[in-house]
């Protein structure tokens, strides 16, 4: 089993990064999918969360307008995308992709099964 994110990086604040997860090992078409983020002496917390189908999306309050969540079920590798605009030095963290197995969507970390090691993003002002 594996997740493995890419595309994380430095950039400016305001601009745009499009963060990959390539899932593969499990029929991950059957699960829901998520991001997560932890900034130097915080706690992980939730970022954005999609549905099995990709029909249903969920955001934290201080992405919510500038991220996107996708995903593309079609390959036997499930890949999931976070495209992230209008970046604010406060976006700055460690950002991990999960899997949370026959769950619609979820914001609880404890009920993701499945996490990547995680891509670096800093945006500088």
């Amino acid at each position: 089993v594996q997740l493995v994110e890419s595309g994380g990086g430095l950039v400016q604040a305001g601009d745009s990064l499009r963060l990959s997860c390539a899932a593969s090992g499990r029929t991950f078409s059957l699960y829901a999918m998520g991001w997560f983020r932890q900034a130097p002496g915080r706690d992980r917390e939730f970022v954005a969360s999609i549905s099995r189908s990709g029909n249903s999306t969920l955001y934290a309050e201080p992405v919510k307008g500038r991220f996107t969540i996708s995903r593309d079920n079609a390959k036997n590798t499930v890949y999931g995308y976070l495209q992230m605009n209008s970046l604010k030095p406060e976006d700055t963290a460690v950002y991990y992709c999960a899997a949370a197995e026959g769950r619609r969507i979820t914001i609880a970390p404890i009920e993701y099964d499945y996490w990547g090691q995680g891509t670096q993003v800093t945006v500088s002002s």
